[in-house]
């Protein structure tokens, strides 16, 4: 099967995790110097979150989505199922309880969801389940599709990016400019060629993993400087 379009995809969003949103908000007011804006619900995986946008000219749409699990929710998944991102995994959970909210992955956008699943089918690799997803925001539902996996895994330790396709709105949309801008992502892996594969069957350009221990690494552009998130 043929690649998805080689101008297809794109970094959508950065994921970082907080043991709770009061949490991620402190964190972001420390770290970057700004509050992030409102995020909202999700039934389907009984999480929150609150978003930045981060968008530059490499990164046209993206943003920063801080996500915690709500516990006053009940997921709506298969009891059988974890939530995405791994954020079900008692060792990411621990870690994140004792250091502070962590970059822990990031998503790609891309026009056709389950193209870009059996594109990464050819390489051995399973993406998940195309689900699909929704919140309700001040303006209206947010709707989306998305692949997630039952037992939840990021993979290739995060650096695998999730894939979302977006409805007719995406959240930046009504995101004001946050004076956080992404300048910079990069990425390092023992699997780099397996990984660098994968990018290149999604069309995602721009992003080329290097041989080493597993690790995302970014660079926001804000207020206190060039400031750097790691995995």
């Amino acid at each position: 099967m043929a690649a998805v379009d080689q101008r297809s995809a794109s970094i959508d969003h950065l994921v970082l995790m907080a043991s709770d949103l009061d949490q991620g908000v402190a964190w972001c007011e420390a770290t970057l110097g700004v509050t992030p804006g409102p995020g909202g619900e999700h039934p389907l995986m009984g999480t929150h979150n609150r978003l930045l946008k981060v968008a530059s000219p490499g990164f046209a749409d993206a943003y920063l989505e801080i996500i915690a699990i709500n516990p006053i929710a009940t997921p709506s998944i298969s009891t059988r199922a974890k939530r995405w991102f791994d954020m079900d995994d008692l060792a990411l959970r621990t870690h994140v309880e004792q250091h502070g909210p962590t970059l822990t992955h990031f998503v790609a956008k891309v026009p056709d969801v389950t193209a870009a699943v059996a594109a990464l089918a050819t390489q051995g690799i399973d993406r998940g389940a195309v689900v699909q997803a929704s919140r309700q925001t001040a303006t209206g539902p947010l709707q989306w599709q998305i692949t997630v996996r039952e037992d939840g895994q990021r993979l290739f330790d995060g650096c695998l990016p999730t894939l979302i396709q977006w409805g007719a709105t995406h959240p930046t949309d009504t995101i004001p400019a946050s004076g956080v801008t992404l300048h910079h992502l990069c990425v390092q892996h023992p699997q780099a060629n397996a990984l660098n594969a994968a990018y290149r069957a999604l069309g995602l350009s721009g992003l080329s993993a290097t041989h080493g221990p597993a690790r995302l690494q970014l660079q926001l552009q804000t207020s206190k400087g060039l400031v750097e998130l790691h995995t």
